[in-house]
């Protein structure tokens, strides 16, 4: 008997990855292989010397060919086993151990967009819907689009074993948000590739698309984005831990360090407008979805609690998002007494 892995990793496409997979077939009990791709066709190698290596990172079943089949993500090795630079996993791992004694958790919530050929989901032909708002977290026919693939999407994930922990539809016509976590930074990286891999093998099915594009209809519709949400053991008791990690983020250079690292086409995203704060500006606040960090009320009124950095869009690279918020956060926590 054998059973079916699917190797799934990140390409080299610039200025946003893309996510790649093919199968390999093992016999029942093997362990998961090192395996191989061409790098030249994934933007990661030139032809004359294009092997690149492909070191299994973690794995989970495989929902839509059931069984004992897997799914299974990858980091992209050179052929002596180092990091190819492409490979953002490898950054976020020595600060992830760095900083675990600081017990940092993240839960992410990745927008996206459907679109049916050239159209979101939902849009006339020729033509442009009514204006957004009653179409976030709507129920009908009228207003929501593609429920039956975030519906099996959400189930996928679930049968998956991830750490998936809901779902709604968003401001625009064919928008949807999923939310992966609370789990450390490894882990909702990880998780949130894989799921992104489900959700386009899902539509698929459906002959639809589905994009990250952080601004996939020009004018007043509001982009999608990839809101982090982040703790550390100090955050989840004190008050102090919490205002201290929003002044990091704001401090000196580390507003644009972030921007600028946080997926291509923030700008136009970022504008001020639609629930955003201008991307060359920095600011927090209790409860203020204008702000480019937003501490929640309840977080607030308890003394202690989590931030929400709003700056990150669909496309992300959650290993890099993840990496610089840890970095940033838990040195100052630490250098502050905080931990």
């Amino acid at each position: 008997m054998s059973y079916k892995a699917e190797y799934i990793w990140i390409d080299g496409t610039e200025p946003t990855a893309k996510l790649r997979s093919k199968t390999k077939i093992l016999a029942d009990g093997e362990a998961l292989p090192i395996w191989g791709f061409d790098g030249s066709s994934t933007n990661q190698a030139e032809g004359h010397a294009s092997d690149r290596v492909l070191q299994p990172v973690f794995s989970c079943p495989d929902p839509i060919r059931g069984g004992d089949n897997l799914l299974v993500l990858c980091e992209v090795m050179n052929i002596d086993m180092t990091p190819h630079e492409s490979n953002t996993r490898a950054l976020l791992r020595p600060v992830a151990e760095q900083f675990g004694e600081q017990e940092p958790i993240f839960g992410i919530e990745q927008e996206y967009t459907f679109f049916d050929g050239i159209r979101p989901l939902g849009f006339p032909v020729g033509g442009f819907p009514a204006a957004q708002g009653g179409y976030y977290c709507g129920v009908g026919a009228d207003e929501i689009f593609g429920r039956e693939i975030v519906e099996k999407h959400l189930d996928h994930c679930l049968a998956a074993g991830l750490a998936i922990s809901g779902i709604n539809a968003e401001v625009m016509p064919g928008q949807w948000e999923f939310q992966v976590g609370p789990v450390g930074p490894l882990e909702v990286s990880d998780q949130l590739w894989i799921a992104r891999w489900l959700l386009y093998r899902t539509a698929e099915d459906f002959n639809v698309s589905a994009t990250l594009n952080p601004k996939p209809v020009k004018g007043d519709w509001n982009g999608a984005g990839a809101h982090t949400n982040f703790s550390t053991k100090a955050m989840r008791e004190d008050y102090r831990a919490i205002i201290t990690a929003c002044e990091a983020l704001g401090e000196g250079s580390k507003p644009l360090d972030h921007v600028k690292n946080y997926g291509a086409g923030i700008d136009e995203r970022l504008t001020g407008l639609h629930e955003t704060a201008p991307w060359n500006e920095f600011s927090y606040g209790v409860s203020d979805r204008g702000a480019s960090v937003r501490i929640p009320w309840q977080v607030e009124k308890d003394g202690k609690g989590y931030i929400e950095d709003r700056r990150p869009n669909a496309n992300v690279d959650p290993y890099v998002v993840t990496r610089l918020i840890v970095d940033t956060c838990c040195t100052s926590l630490k250098k502050e007494g905080l931990v």
